[in-house]
């Protein structure tokens, strides 16, 4: 494998030894263990909150919990060489994509984003450090971290000898990517567009004391926030359940809004796209049932209805669609394959669950809590990642 220049290595080096181990060999874990550790003891690493979620995912405790899940009786090993593409607008993404093909049994090459993300820089430098122990000499030759634009001729050459891919981007960016040839047998696992939205209950949101609509808001701000609701996860569109909600909305924006307003950097770019696109809805949109603002924190487009195309409605920095409903039922006409997570408020999930499954929805891969959107782990997109980058051996 000799990729094109220019290839920047930020950890490892072109030589990647590709022979495989066993899922959850314990080098594997106790290397993600060591990093948890590494970076919540580092200052600087504290100061970003994406960072801290990956540290607390890769504690030993939630690593042997998983395994634990992962166990099932069959002999599995490693499909060898793991090639990873991972989102640009997404800083630790490229760490979790990693740990999931570690913990396959790979060896991994991971293309991280070309923005200089500090989180990336904090990472791979800790990794480093661990890397300079002989008890890691082997996962060390197993790694390689790298950074070049988009190419076809690299992205080609470090395909040549992959057992499997891992192409994290959007529709257009996936199908540039598998432009680039593959080893028949290679495994690829493909994370596209996705739309999410969350289904709140008006009733619910009307009960909530003062701390626990704060923690309410505060687990929303996460999830759409974080990541300017860039996150494949983060919700774009809000449905309120029990029909007429305008005192449960005002009263839940109103505390969006002040946590936002604590919490959120709102760049005065964002905030003229946001405006823009505000008043594009407002004149323009034949659905738009009313418009309001709380600050520049949050913007609300009311609608009359749900259509099928609602997941062309796409915020950003704080910009919600939203629309009544009297139940769910309503929901699946407009569900499809785009739909990935449904975060949720005062509706029993074992019921949203049935939703789905009697429904028989082409979408809605997740049904999570607000505040869990960007909760990543091995299942993923529908996919059980881990299992899907491993190969079992049937004996019999």
């Amino acid at each position: 494998m000799n990729p094109p220049n220019p290839v920047v290595y930020l950890l490892g080096s072109q030589a990647v030894s590709a022979v495989p181990l066993a899922p959850y060999h314990p080098l594997a874990c106790d290397l993600l263990n060591d990093l948890s550790s590494e970076l919540r003891a580092s200052k600087e690493a504290t100061a970003y909150p994406d960072v801290m979620a990956f540290a607390f995912w890769c504690r030993k405790a939630n690593i042997t919990q998983l395994q634990s899940q992962f166990e099932d009786g069959r002999t599995r090993l490693g499909l060898g060489l793991a090639l990873h593409i991972t989102p640009s607008n997404v800083p630790i993404n490229f760490a979790f994509s990693f740990a999931f093909g570690l913990l396959a049994g790979n060896a991994n090459i991971v293309r991280v984003p070309t923005k200089p993300f500090r989180q990336i820089d904090i990472i791979c430098t800790t990794l480093g450090r661990l890397f300079e122990s002989p008890k890691y000499a082997e996962l060390k030759a197993m790694t390689a971290f790298v950074r070049y634009e988009r190419s076809e001729r690299i992205t080609a050459a470090l395909s040549e000898n992959c057992g499997a891919r891992v192409i994290w981007g959007g529709d257009a960016s996936i199908k540039d990517i598998r432009k680039s040839p593959a080893p028949v047998r290679c495994v690829e696992i493909a994370f596209s567009d996705r739309y999410s939205f969350c289904l709140l209950d008006a009733g619910a949101i009307l009960s909530l004391d003062p701390d626990s609509l704060k923690r309410l808001a505060e687990g929303f701000y996460n999830d759409a926030y974080l990541m300017d609701q860039n996150a494949c996860s983060s919700p774009h569109l809000i449905i309120w359940k029990g029909g007429s909600a305008d005192a449960a909305q005002e009263k839940f924006w109103t505390a969006v809004a002040e946590v936002a307003a604590q919490k959120y950097d709102l760049s005065a770019v964002h905030a003229v796209d946001k405006y823009t696109l505000f008043c594009h809805d407002a004149i323009k949109g034949n659905n738009v049932k009313y418009t309001r603002r709380h600050g520049n924190y949050v913007y609300r487009v009311g609608l009359n209805k749900l259509t099928k195309d609602m997941d062309a409605l796409r915020g950003t920095c704080g910009y919600f669609y939203e629309c009544d409903v009297a139940n769910e039922n309503v929901l699946a006409p407009i569900v499809n394959g785009k739909y990935q997570t449904l975060t949720y408020f005062g509706i029993d999930k074992t019921a949203l669950r049935d939703f789905v499954i009697r429904r028989r929805l082409s979408g809605i891969d997740r049904i999570v809590p607000v505040g869990k959107a960007l909760d990543i782990g091995v299942i993923w997109d529908g996919y059980d990642v881990v299992k899907t980058l491993s190969r079992i051996i049937d004996v019999v």
